[in-house]
């Protein structure tokens, strides 16, 4: 007998994946592009390392998930929660497509937490989204960057004032040495927290469904999330490695390895205090607090401008693409 309910979470199961796949590669190049641009790792093998590491990072920890999936809006209380959620995670998977077909690092993170709260709001109103929890969201969401960004520029100093009578290619040598585990430090992190949205997204599909009266996450959803992220960061991000990996700054195996480093401490902290961050924000503004560390003038700030552009209008596009898709499902179906 046909279960409309269950082929419609079905349906939010496959978006979802979908999703944390295209999440893999849109961000494979936030953990390797600087391991590969300073030739600490070949291509291909720093894909596959991430890709182990970000599976390992994704069957962790859960905090996150529950997050996502209770501190914008609660599941129990939404009448179209099924609905709401597909369309929060069409819109979130189209604009980081279009993004990806032309290189901007834009965050995953920004476009499904923008794209869940455009269609809760269309579909319950205002009063439907858990301001309390959005914004404390928004607030990881901003100041993590500003934190990666001073902890680049403070560990970059203490590089330059460390190693500053040692010589250049004995340094170059030691740190793109470090910079290999400096990149599985980066992976784990990623898989951490931006596997577990997807995992949050899930669970708030069932809790709305009817299916599970928590917002504890089942084991089969931590696992093919992050099985599905594991095998997107397997096919690798190229148009995105190159813009993160040589258009911020020029970077050596010692900036590689303290924006590394910088960027992997703030995602690992912010997974264990259970908040979604924008991995992507935060590793490419620890890039760019590196780059200020060494000369101010080597960060190419125009790159830089165009990143910041497309993070700041990535939340309210995606709250529109989810509410224009919204209507449409509703519409239709």
């Amino acid at each position: 007998m046909f279960d409309p309910v269950m082929a419609h979470i079905s349906i939010i199961v496959f978006l979802a994946l979908s999703f944390d796949f295209i999440n893999g590669f849109h961000d494979t190049a936030n953990t390797i592009a600087t391991s590969i641009s300073t030739k600490a790792l070949p291509p291909r093998v720093a894909i596959l390392f991430s890709a182990f590491m970000n599976l390992l990072g994704a069957l962790t920890f859960t905090g996150v998930a529950q997050t996502i999936g209770g501190k914008i809006a609660d599941p129990l209380v939404l009448e179209n929660g099924i609905t709401i959620v597909a369309a929060a995670l069409i819109a979130a998977i189209s604009w980081n497509l279009i993004t990806w077909y032309f290189g901007i690092p834009s965050s995953s993170s920004h476009a499904l937490i923008g794209s869940l709260a455009g269609a809760v709001i269309i579909a319950e109103g205002y009063m439907a989204v858990n301001y309390a929890g959005f914004i404390t969201i928004l607030e990881a969401l901003i100041f993590s960057p500003l934190i990666a960004f001073a902890t680049g520029y403070i560990i970059m100093n203490l590089i330059k004032i460390i190693f500053k009578n040692s010589n250049p290619g004995k340094i170059n040598r030691n740190f793109r040495v470090l910079q290999i585990f400096t990149a599985a430090w980066q992976a784990f992190s990623h898989g951490t927290n931006d596997a577990q949205k997807s995992m949050g997204i899930i669970t708030f599909a069932l809790v709305a469904g009817g299916f599970q009266p928590t917002l504890d996450v089942p084991n089969w959803v931590k696992v093919s999330c992050a099985l599905a992220m594991a095998l997107g960061t397997s096919v690798g991000g190229w148009r995105i490695i190159k813009t993160i990996g040589t258009r911020i700054i020029k970077l050596d195996p010692a900036s590689g390895f303290a924006s590394d480093f910088s960027s992997a401490t703030i995602i690992i902290l912010a997974t264990l205090i259970k908040l979604p961050v924008s991995t992507t924000h935060v590793i490419s503004s620890s890039i760019m607090g590196v780059g200020s560390a060494r000369r101010f003038s080597s960060v190419r700030w125009s790159t830089a401008q165009q990143m910041v552009v497309a993070w700041v209008i990535t939340l309210p596009i995606t709250a529109a693409f989810a509410s224009v898709t919204y209507l449409l499902i509703s519409f239709f179906f």
